[in-house]
């Protein structure tokens, strides 16, 4: 592990400036037959696309994230990015956060000042954090280097690489929790650094059915059809996950030259796991485009489709090291089936509308982080 270094985000002028002519300039697709069932409406990204070059203040929301002290370092030839916000409670846990895919630090913008400072929030001290919170690689201000890497970016070397980050910041003691890809960091996390986490917490995941024998046996047919539902709607929807391990480069093409490619490739992913560009959407439109404003500012489109073309996709493993905690945990069939690999101590009752708890729901993933580890420390 290299020095750490203070890191501040400061985007260029001229990329911005670059940025809004692309916007403005964009050519635009005939619109299909079908609504949203092809695809994000021409209409609805014609004035998303105009709010970002004439609406969305981006200094603003580059002087949010800089309000949180961050840092960059090299682990394992890869730069690493990261939020470390200190609580200045004095028995703060620290606290290991991994953000989903598509998206960034920034799904954590709500809920780092009441994890780290609960007494300025209204909320007990008694229950803090020291925030740790890495930009997963290549993905925004963690690029990967060029050349790239040719070893593969598996779930378990993320998980090496964020033991060797807690230890490099000199935390013999710590908790881990992750939403969508940081589920499955987070229990691998847990199996590799037993020794030093306290706690696996991940937002839902677990329970799904994998097809492994004897996972179902002693289940109902009320049960198995509940379960058949939800693998159901984990394995459909419009095929990105496929052609992502196989074809990335292709897609990237459009992602580096188009701002308008890859913001439709964002929001129809938001649309596709929270129902983003119906009437209500759970998350506002600001935060939706400084996620898009940090993938094609830093050129990361491309990169972050890793979990996919790496095979690393997938469902959180089983594992007994630690116990576990599931926050948003669904219907209490999946808790049955998740015990069989987990210590489960906690399963969340809370629903989000979203898929990004953490921008959607800040509050009742606050709580839920809260209430598991007051009970594993």
């Amino acid at each position: 592990m290299d020095d750490i270094k203070p890191f501040h985000i400061d985007i260029p002028q001229a990329d911005l400036d670059d940025l809004r002519t692309r916007l403005r300039r964009a050519r635009w697709a005939a619109q299909l037959p079908g609504g949203w069932s092809r695809g994000v409406p021409v209409q609805y990204l014609r004035e998303l696309a105009a709010y970002w070059a004439d609406g969305f203040d981006w200094r603003a929301q580059e002087a949010r994230l800089n309000a949180f002290p961050q840092f960059r370092t090299v682990i394992d030839g890869q730069p690493i990015h990261f939020l470390h916000v200190r609580s200045p409670e004095p028995d703060a846990l620290p606290l290991i956060m991994t953000h989903s895919w598509p998206s960034s630090v920034a799904e954590f913008l709500e809920v780092i000042g009441p994890l780290t400072d609960p007494r300025g929030h209204g909320r007990d001290p008694g229950v803090a954090f020291h925030v740790v919170a890495p930009s997963l690689p290549g993905f925004a201000f963690s690029p990967f280097p060029e050349p790239a890497d040719e070893r593969p970016w598996s779930i378990e070397r993320v998980a090496r690489t964020w033991a060797e980050l807690m230890r490099g910041l000199g935390y013999d003691r710590y908790g881990a929790h992750g939403n969508d890809c940081g589920a499955l960091v987070t229990p691998q996390l847990a199996a590799l650094d037993s020794e030093h986490v306290v706690g696996s917490l991940i937002t839902a995941g677990l329970g799904i059915p994998t097809g492994a024998p004897g996972e179902l046996d002693g289940l109902g047919e009320e049960d198995r059809a509940e379960l058949a539902r939800l693998s159901e709607w984990t394995t459909g929807g419009s095929g990105y996950g496929p052609y992502l391990a196989a074809r990335p480069q292709t897609l990237g093409h459009g992602f580096a030259d188009s701002p308008v490619a890859q913001l439709a490739y964002l929001v129809e992913r938001f649309k596709e796991f929270d129902g983003w560009g119906s009437e209500e959407e759970p998350i506002g439109r600001d935060l939706v485009l400084t996620n898009a404003s940090l993938y094609w500012l830093t050129d990361t489109g491309t990169s972050s489709s890793w979990p996919y073309y790496e095979g690393a996709a997938g469902l959180p493993i089983s594992q007994r090291a630690v116990p576990t905690g599931v926050t948003h945990g669904g219907p209490e069939v999946l808790r049955r089936v998740a015990e069989r690999g987990n210590d489960i101590v906690y399963w969340g009752k809370a629903h989000s509308p979203s898929h990004m708890v953490g921008m959607a729901e800040p509050s009742s993933l606050v709580d839920g982080i809260r209430e598991f580890f007051r009970m594993i420390r």
